[in-house]
């Protein structure tokens, strides 16, 4: 033991990382194979008033650490590492750092140029020592099956700002989503997961910062432990979300985090140094080298890869996916940039060590994991090769129902195959069928309304020329550049965002839903928001009867999907990935009631699809018409002992089951019908 000032320093154990909490004290282990020297500085939890200064003097390997006696555990902390070599000038850079491994922070972390450059200790938010002990009164998790699950993806601070009647002081919080009223709708809209926004503890970017904007969408984590208190309406970020959680799963909704391991807010080279930097650095990062420089990877866009192959990378996400599932409680997670976390150095492998590591974790591997599979790295388009057990959001189907329903031709065998799973692309006998997360819409790109509203993106306030965002939208405004009065576009608009919402909940796989678009939300036709904190980005609450219409009309169909299984899981004889007592044929039809030919797949003007799923074992099929030429097409109805049509999408009104007693159908322009047959 060694007196240091006021404090009694121990040897201490290099395990856990972190700081942890004993009866008699406090343990530091700090993993920090770039440093010479790591302090651990003390603070006042109300003012930061430096408190005290310890020294780590114990080293076991690349970790430093010690067993602090007699710590108050109100106060904060943060780490200096001194590190061993000098910066390309001459300078040694010794800020104060986050540590990788806290849980909870005084405040959330904003770029300020000044008191970063100066190297102040006000720039860098302080630790907390300890975590509030929490009540979940023993609830458990939903345990949403796949084929059941429908995603519904919102951000905390959006989805709450300006809902109905919610106190100020809850509005854009984790509590203020935690509230009776706002689950209720959520429950009501018939949705089984929720998909938050990443809530890792961020930065947003010194340009943004600087141009007074924000990363709104909070894509440019620092920690991946600690939720951000830009969420919490007492600073208390554990406790708050920790009680969004368990008031979710009291009404059977799951949480399901967005989260990204794939970079962080250090930025290049020359990004400011805030925590792996001053580290651990050249294990952390990936590292390229052009023949000239040996100098950051970059397959995120974001200036930085991490090196998920590295020992270090690995065990921290494995330990932060761990710390989510069980002492935060949450069910899943969607990765952004998925296809980083399956490079072997450059390239992707379906067997790199974080992918396999994951598989057979105990915890992780029972949770729902979903990528997004793809970076913009080398071979950085992975859709379908991520193991079977993970899901995956397929912009192929995105792309094909958007050019589908504006018209475009020569797409109905391709349509055929995304709403039958995409088994192109999640092979049968190999993957599930509900493997693939089908969407139309998500944060990065156009609201369902603005697809049918706008041909082109909108966005000035981005401040970046209109350059950013995608410019393939496959969307169609219908005569008129945004809003308008015009009743006829209008309709047209109301009509296609029915086919597609319809198309998303009766098509195999799961469906993702972006939150509003049951509302008919615009971002005014921004489809990079990324940076708008602000209107365009929150949720309007105020429903005018349209509103309101679309809003009953996209419950309807969620209720059909859950009502009857075949919409949810279409299991075929020459599928064998699982065995299954039920057993489930399908049949392509044309108006005339035949099954489609070969040649019928291949013309290229044929616009109509129908498809019939029979339960063999029930007796009863779904029939399922789409038309999205501008002409009626009369389809003659398979013969069954009672024929009823449960939607048309023509008519947004009607949303019951109708008896149909003549044997032909005339199949408005632009639309959907879905059938049931018993037989």
């Amino acid at each position: 033991m060694t007196k240091q000032g006021l404090f009694e320093v121990l040897v201490g154990k290099p395990t856990p990382l972190g700081a942890t909490e004993a009866p008699d004290g406090f343990n530091f282990a700090i993993y920090a194979p770039d440093a010479k020297q790591i302090r651990i500085h003390l603070f006042c939890s109300d003012t930061e008033e430096q408190v005290g200064e310890i020294e780590l003097t114990h080293r076991t390997g690349k970790i430093f650490h010690g067993f602090v006696k007699d710590l108050k555990p109100s106060w904060n902390y943060a780490i200096q590492a001194i590190q061993k070599k000098a910066d390309k000038a001459g300078k040694v850079d010794n800020k104060l750092l986050l540590d990788p491994y806290a849980k909870s922070f005084d405040r959330s972390l904003v770029w300020q140029h000044d008191l970063y450059k100066n190297e102040s200790p006000f720039f860098m938010p302080k630790a907390h020592l300890t975590r509030p002990q929490f009540d979940w009164q023993n609830i458990q998790k939903p345990n949403v099956a796949n084929r059941d699950t429908i995603l519904y993806e919102t951000h905390v601070k959006g989805f709450t700002k300006a809902f109905p009647n919610l106190d100020p002081s809850l509005q854009g919080t984790y509590l203020g989503l935690a509230q009776p009223d706002v689950i209720q709708y959520i429950k009501a809209l018939g949705v089984t997961s929720v998909q938050l926004m990443p809530i890792f503890y961020f930065m947003s970017e010194p340009r943004l910062t600087e141009l007074g904007l924000s990363n709104y969408w909070g894509y440019n984590p620092i920690n991946f432990f600690a939720p951000d208190p830009r969420y919490a309406s007492d600073h208390c970020a554990i406790t708050e979300f920790k009680t969004l959680v368990r008031e979710f799963h009291k009404q059977g909704l799951e949480v399901i985090l967005d989260v990204v391991y794939n970079h962080t807010a250090e930025s290049g080279v020359d990004g400011p140094v805030l925590s792996f930097k001053g580290l651990v650095e050249h294990e952390f990062y990936l590292r390229a080298d052009d023949g000239y420089t040996y100098d950051y990877a970059n397959y995120t866009g974001c200036g930085n890869t991490v090196n998920t192959d590295s020992d270090y990378s690995l065990k921290l996400i494995l330990d932060s996916l761990r710390y989510w599932l069980t002492d935060m409680q949450v069910d899943g997670f969607r990765f952004d940039l998925a296809a980083t976390l399956g490079r072997n150095g450059d390239r992707f492998n379906s067997g790199a060590t974080l992918l396999r590591a994951m598989r057979q974790d105990p915890i992780i591997s029972k949770a729902k994991l979903i990528a997004e599979p793809w970076d913009i790295g080398p071979e950085g388009y992975q859709l379908g090769n991520f193991p079977s057990n993970w899901l995956e959001c397929n912009d192929k189907y995105r792309d094909g129902m958007r050019r589908y329903w504006r018209g475009d031709r020569g797409l109905v065998a391709d349509s055929a195959t995304r709403i039958l799973g995409s088994r192109d692309i999640f092979k049968k006998g190999q993957r599930s069928p509900s493997t693939s997360i089908n969407y139309i819409s998500y944060h990065d790109g156009f609201t369902l309304h603005d697809i049918v509203s706008f041909d082109e993106r909108h966005n000035l306030k981005n401040l970046e020329n209109n350059r950013d965002g995608h410019s393939a939208n496959f969307s169609r405004n219908y005569g008129v550049e945004g809003p308008t009065t015009n009743l006829q576009i209008t309709e047209i608009r109301e009509k296609q965002k029915r086919n597609m919402i319809a198309t998303l909940l009766f098509s195999q796989g799961v469906p993702h839903i972006l939150a509003g678009d049951e509302i008919s939300r615009t971002q005014q036709g921004n489809n990079n928001a990324y940076c708008q904190d602000n209107e365009i980005s929150w949720i309007d609450w105020h429903l005018d009867a349209r509103k309101q219409e679309f809003l009953a009309f996209t419950k309807y169909c969620i209720q059909l999907r859950q009502q009857y299984n075949v919409l949810k899981t279409c299991l075929l004889d020459d599928d064998n990935y699982q065995h299954s007592e039920q057993h489930h044929h399908v049949n392509w039809i044309r108006p005339d009631g035949e099954e489609k030919s070969i040649d019928d797949w291949h013309n290229h003007d044929n616009q109509c699809l129908g498809l019939l799923i029979a339960d063999d074992d029930q007796k009863y099929a779904m029939l399922l018409i789409l038309n999205a030429s501008e002409d009626v097409h009369h389809y003659i109805l398979p013969s069954a002992k009672k024929v009823n049509l449960l939607l048309d999408t023509s008519d947004g009104s009607k949303l019951d089951k109708q008896t149909w007693k003549k044997s032909v159908y005339p199949q408005q322009p632009q639309s959907l019908t879905l059938w049931i047959l018993d037989y």
